[in-house]
């Protein structure tokens, strides 16, 4: 962050007079007050704790200065709301960098997209993107004011929990491309219907540059939020953009679009994984980076940890991990692509799953509308865990051979996570494949860590 303390407190329009303090270049900007070095800038922060109290702690680990929302008895930048100035302080160095922003949003597959994104635009530019999953209105500015001096590309992942979210992020990082990656059902909750769902995401647009970009899925639900002053590139069957070939293996996909001659690549397994990275080389195209460079970029991906992966158990069997979240669009797709891959020789194939969280009242119903994406012809043992899973349990054991079905409850009065790691433990052999996907507040991360 190459700013000086003058800069910063005029950047925020600062309440106090910081003229009486030297000039200088600060170093990071932190709200942890255990990550402060010498010459960084201290933001406190309103949570469980009021990050005030900790302002000793930041300058007894060197910081230079602190914004506040009250006067305090050290260097400090005066102002009345220390989020929104961090805000405010993100958005100014935005457009003093002028670094181009890549902004994405979608119900699934934000993440992975983005990490392609980034490492396809990263083989021609100096590229940076958000880190882990801060894709939110601490995290984007957090990402935006940790970005090296020298970026040239920013790839920025936007989350939304509430409406309105989408909108605050995009029209602080103004984006010159915009992408959705799908609308599902994540955080129904809160927004009620999947149209709801689709006019937040739409508001990605509310900040795009003029003459920008927007990169959006074929779904007709988002065709009544689509404006008509922006290009607009749609990706689907028969779209704008889309898939002319497509080859699935256990861990891999091999695919070609319609707008590269190249065949591609990807050491992922999941179809729905080929259009993420055709979306992703879609922007590496706009930029200016070579097919060859897309290619290769695409064939050796660095993937954000526990999204979809294969892995070992200590055993040797095949763990299939996607348990960072959950919801139903996401998890039909992972079933998809297990029920759909070769299984290994004498190996069987078990799927663990469990409650996806904050579906809102049609929660029960969506949890028992899994039972369509569910082959007994394909899986030899299903594991079902949380209260909200008990519905789909019930219905599965009507259709599932007897004894291959079974139940773990967690609820106000019972857990049987321990019961289900060990159930899993004692019934894994060598040569089976196993699937696991819920919501992370589930902790199957733990059972595949344990596995």
């Amino acid at each position: 962050m190459n700013l000086t303390l003058h800069e910063v407190a005029d950047a925020v329009k600062a309440q106090n007079d910081v003229l009486k303090y030297e000039d200088q270049v600060l170093g990071n900007i932190e709200f942890d007050s255990r990550l402060i070095k010498p010459g960084d800038i201290f933001l406190p922060l309103k949570g469980a704790r009021d990050g005030h109290d900790f302002i000793p702690t930041a300058f007894e680990n060197g910081a230079l200065v602190t914004f506040s929302e009250q006067k305090v008895a050290f260097p400090h930048i005066l102002v009345e709301n220390t989020e929104q100035a961090f805000q405010d302080l993100a958005s100014y160095y935005l457009d003093k960098t002028a670094v181009d922003v890549i902004a994405i949003t979608g119900s699934n597959g934000k993440t992975t997209t983005k990490d392609m994104i980034a490492q396809i635009l990263a083989t021609t530019y100096k590229t940076y993107k958000t880190q882990g999953n801060y894709n939110n209105e601490i995290g984007l500015p957090y990402t935006v004011l940790h970005m090296p001096d020298d970026t040239e590309k920013l790839v920025l992942e936007m989350g939304q929990d509430h409406m309105g979210d989408i909108h605050l992020l995009s029209t602080l990082a103004k984006p010159k491309l915009a992408v959705i990656t799908l609308i599902g059902e994540s955080h129904l909750e809160f927004f009620g219907t999947r149209e709801k769902i689709a006019e937040g995401k739409m508001q990605i647009i509310d900040g795009l540059v003029h003459g920008g970009e927007l990169i959006a899925p074929a779904d007709k639900i988002i065709n009544a939020y689509l404006p008509n002053n922006q290009k607009i590139t749609r990706f689907g069957a028969d779209a704008d953009i889309h898939l002319t070939a497509l080859y699935e293996h256990k861990d891999h996909l091999s695919f070609t679009v319609n707008f590269l001659d190249e065949d591609l690549t990807i050491p992922v397994p999941g179809k729905f994984n080929a259009t993420n990275a055709m979306v992703a080389a879609y922007v590496g195209t706009l930029e200016g980076v070579s097919p060859q460079h897309i290619k290769k970029a695409l064939a050796n991906l660095n993937l954000t940890k526990n999204r979809v992966e294969w892995l070992k158990a200590s055993n040797g069997a095949d763990i299939l991990s996607d348990v960072y979240n959950a919801n139903p669009t996401a998890m039909r797709l992972i079933l998809e692509t297990f029920q759909t891959i070769a299984g290994n020789p004498d190996g069987r194939k078990i799927a663990v799953l469990a409650d996806m969280k904050e579906l809102g009242e049609q929660t029960a119903q969506l949890h028992a509308e899994m039972m369509t994406a569910l082959n007994p012809e394909k899986l030899d043992l299903l594991y079902l865990y949380g209260e909200n899973m008990l519905s789909l349990a019930q219905l599965a054991q009507e259709i599932f051979p007897p004894e291959t079905v079974k139940y773990f409850r967690k609820d106000d009065e019972k857990d049987e996570h321990d019961k289900l790691s060990q159930a899993l433990l004692n019934e894994l052999k060598p040569a089976d494949q196993v699937l696991l996907k819920g919501s992370h507040s589930m902790r199957l991360t733990e059972i595949v860590n344990q596995l």
